[in-house]
C-alpha cells in the first residue's frame, strides 16, 4: 500500500504541487474584494449572498445548506425561501414558522434530504435571532481569533468541521473578513479536495479526513485552509476529465 511521504520525503514533483496551492491561496488571499460568484443563475441572489452587511443571515443560511448537494442548488436556497417568505430581510424570513419553512422546502424540492435540512434551517434562524440579536454578522465582526468564528458556525445545527471551515475561508479569502488569525481555519475535507491530495501521493490512498486535515495543518501551520481552493479545483477537473472520459467511451458492452 502506497504511504503518503513526509515533508522530508516528498519528490521535487509534490513539492511543487504544494508550493503551486500555496501560491494560489496567496493569490486568491491578497487579491482585492469583488463580488464572489456562487453561480446561481440569479442576479439577484448572487447580489444577497455577497451582501454581508445587510443581508448576512444569507450567506450563513446557504453554508448550512451545502450538504450532499451541488453548491449551486445550495447557495440558491435562501433565496427561494424568501420569495416564499415575501421579502429577504431577516424579518421576513424570522415570521416563518417551522411548518413554513417545511412546506417550502417539501413543495420546490430545495434539498436532497428536505425534511431534515428544513429544520436546520429554521434552527438556524431561532439561534441568529436569540444569539446575535437578528444580525448574522455578529458571527465574524470584530476582528475574532478564527477559532471562534469556526466554533460559532459549529454550534449551528448541520454544521460540521466542512461547513464552518468553508464558511470561515471564504470570509477570509474572498469577502476579506479581518480574523485576528487563520491558523483554525482547516482546509475543508471536501470528496474532490481528497482526491486531488491522494492523486499527487500527499495522502495515503486509503487516508481519512482527519489525515488531511493534519497534512494541511503540517504544511501550511499559519493557514491550513490556504490549501483548499487549488485542491478543489484541481480535484474537480479530475472528475470532469473522467466524467468526459467515459462519455466518450460510450455504453459498456454486455
Amino acid at each position: 500500500m502506497m504511504e503518503a511521504a513526509t515533508l522530508e520525503e516528498m519528490t521535487n514533483e509534490q513539492r511543487s504541487v504544494v508550493e503551486r496551492l500555496l501560491a494560489e491561496g496567496h493569490q486568491l488571499l491578497s487579491a482585492p474584494r469583488r463580488q464572489v460568484p456562487f453561480e446561481t443563475g440569479n442576479e439577484q441572489a448572487e447580489e444577497l449572498l455577497n451582501d454581508l452587511q445587510e443581508h448576512p443571515h444569507f450567506f450563513l443560511l446557504a453554508c448550512l445548506m451545502d450538504r450532499q448537494i451541488d453548491a449551486r442548488l445550495a447557495w440558491i436556497i435562501p433565496y427561494k425561501v424568501g420569495e416564499k417568505a415575501g421579502g429577504f430581510q431577516f424579518r421576513h424570513f424570522e415570521s416563518l414558522s417551522e411548518k413554513n419553512i417545511a412546506e417550502t422546502f417539501e413543495s420546490q424540492r430545495l434539498h436532497r434530504f428536505n425534511k431534515v435540512q428544513s429544520r436546520f434551517f429554521y434552527a438556524a434562524i431561532q439561534d441568529i435571532r436569540e444569539k446575535y440579536s437578528g444580525d448574522a454578522s455578529r458571527i465574524w465582526a470584530g476582528n475574532p481569533r478564527s477559532a471562534t468564528v469556526v466554533r460559532r458556525f459549529l454550534e449551528f445545527a448541520g454544521a460540521g468541521v466542512k461547513i464552518a471551515t468553508m464558511a470561515a475561508n471564504i470570509l477570509v479569502r474572498d469577502f476579506k473578513v479581518p480574523m485576528a488569525d487563520h491558523s483554525s481555519i482547516d482546509i475543508s475535507p471536501d470528496s474532490r479536495v481528497m482526491r486531488f491530495f491522494k492523486e499527487h501521493g500527499l495522502l495515503r490512498q486509503d487516508g481519512t479526513t482527519c489525515e488531511l486535515i493534519y497534512l494541511a495543518r503540517e504544511l501550511s501551520p499559519e493557514f491550513p485552509g490556504l490549501l483548499d481552493f487549488g485542491a478543489w479545483q484541481g480535484g474537480a477537473a479530475a472528475v470532469v476529465k473522467e466524467a468526459r472520459s467515459v462519455v466518450m467511451r460510450g455504453p459498456t458492452k454486455l
